[in-house]
């Protein structure tokens, strides 16, 4: 009698949970029916960020044609701005991934795989300081990456983390590679991680670092942490080699205190798991939850934590939304199924999620739907809204001032000096630019400006550059040769 009257409380309080489930409100959505879908999976669309610039909104969505920044500023009018085409289009595109690190966004694609394919994908970073009037593509090269599954920036660091990545410079496939970006139009290899600290790694298909410690997700090997304080040498602190509902180690994100790790495997049919790390030398699973649908291809794929929130793209179940004030037990509270595509076992539905934009608005990608803008939960005394960049207030309008401006000495070796014969006022940015358009180096400048000294990068080739001087009263140029 006890255990029936426990049985009929579970079922009660399961019952009563599953009724305080609400529908997420949606304030807008953006699709382009031009867009083809990929060979594979159908999907146009894959990959979502967010960004805030200049006190506006965007999504960063990407498709089988490239980068789209769609203004979100007014949820209910999402609105294309900008575009940056990829490397590579078309159907063979299934993945791009993105992260930011001040003022500049950080794109990659996973296709094609090829070191010797025709055209190799790259790694573009791109200046968003002008959204959404321009955006400037600063770097567009394969040579450190022209692949990646995903990427990840220790912002704190300037480490930029790339999984599952090849690039010319280095060809052959690597489990993790690791960039710094300290100057950020011109990334630097660091290290090739197929071990860490003697632990042999097949893949990371995703990780989440901060602080310079890495949570990875290590595919068909589990899970690990890994403190990359020399990013060169890692230290391995823990790994978790099996646990309940293991499938492929997937992705995750950390709780705002540190102590949990929320870790989805994707693989259908299987809960995302909540770790305990607070002792990496002994992770534990303290319990499960799911997107409340009994079908055994129900399937989740990328997850981020937002102050007391769990956000979850959720394939065929769409958005999921979970309580997380008590890390260890998290409460299901908001949903919102965004594909129309029947449970099976594939792949279709949400792509990801990104709850991070100063309004707190959620921003979902769908591969067969498109973007989706849904309200924000009101997150209390917590925020973990990110204000990304502040941009510059600079004019793209071309002028001439060629009579108005020198630069000594011209051939150059080390440095020049810039005069100019009319002040400039409040934001003055100098661009040293090659033959093809690449930015080579950049200096911010504000205030009265009339005078500029600029070193050379070292080691910098002989040849002709473009040296660009872009303010609030116009953009002018002039040739620099170097010797």
């Amino acid at each position: 009698m006890k255990n029936l009257l426990l049985s009929t409380l579970l079922v009660l309080f399961s019952n009563l949970l599953v009724a305080q489930v609400q529908q997420a409100n949606l304030l807008g959505q953006w699709f382009d029916d031009s867009l083809v879908g990929s060979a594979f999976f159908d999907n146009a669309y894959n990959e979502i960020w967010g960004i805030a610039v200049n006190g506006r909104e965007f999504a960063v969505i990407g498709t089988t044609a490239g980068t789209h920044f769609i203004d979100v500023t007014d949820p209910t009018n999402p609105t294309q701005v900008q575009f940056v085409e990829g490397a590579v289009t078309g159907p063979s595109i299934i993945h791009r991934d993105y992260h930011d690190d001040g003022c500049f966004l950080y794109a990659v694609a996973d296709e094609p795989g090829s070191i010797n394919a025709p055209n190799k994908s790259t790694l573009q970073i791109i200046d968003i300081r002008n959204l959404p009037n321009s955006i400037e593509v600063v770097y567009d090269s394969d040579e450190l990456i022209f692949r990646a599954h995903n990427i990840f920036i220790d912002e704190a660091n300037s480490v930029l983390y790339a999984c599952i990545a090849n690039g010319t410079a280095n060809p052959g496939f690597s489990a993790m590679r690791v960039f710094d970006i300290s100057d950020p139009r011109n990334p630097a290899f660091l290290a090739i991680h197929d071990q860490i600290d003697g632990l042999p790694i097949q893949q990371v298909h995703d990780g989440y670092f901060i602080d310079n410690i890495g949570y990875l997700n290590l595919g068909p090997g589990a899970f690990a942490i890994a403190d990359f304080s020399d990013p060169v040498n890692p230290v391995l602190m823990g790994t978790l080699n099996n646990y309940p509902d293991q499938g492929y180690n997937h992705s995750g994100w950390l709780s705002q205190d540190g102590s949990y790790y929320y870790l989805a495997d994707e693989t259908h049919g299987l809960r995302i798991k909540v770790l305990d790390v607070s002792d990496p030398s002994d992770i534990e699973v303290v319990n499960f939850l799911d997107a409340g649908n009994p079908s055994p291809t129900s399937i989740p794929h990328n997850l981020l934590v937002a102050c007391d929130y769990l956000y979850v793209s959720y394939y065929y179940d769409g958005l999921q939304v979970y309580d997380i004030s008590d890390p260890a037990n998290p409460v299901r509270i908001f949903e919102f199924d965004t594909s129309n595509e029947p449970d099976d076992d594939n792949f279709k539905g949400a792509w990801g999620v990104y709850p991070f934009l100063p309004s707190g608005n959620i921003l979902v990608s769908d591969m067969q739907e498109g973007l989706f803008v849904f309200e924000a939960i009101d997150q209390g005394a917590c925020d973990q809204r990110r204000q990304v960049c502040e941009g510059i207030t600079i004019s793209t309008t071309e002028i001439d001032r060629s009579g108005n401006f020198s630069i000594t000495p011209n051939p150059a070796q080390d440095y020049i000096s810039i005069s100019l014969e009319n002040s400039l006022t409040e934001n003055v940015e100098v661009r040293l630019s090659d033959i093809t358009g690449r930015v080579i180096s950049a200096n911010t400048m504000a205030g009265l400006v009339d005078n500029m000294h600029i070193d050379l990068p070292s080691g910098i080739a002989s040849g002709v550059y473009l040296i660009t001087i872009q303010s609030e009263a116009g953009l002018f140029s002039q040739k620099l040769v170097v010797e």
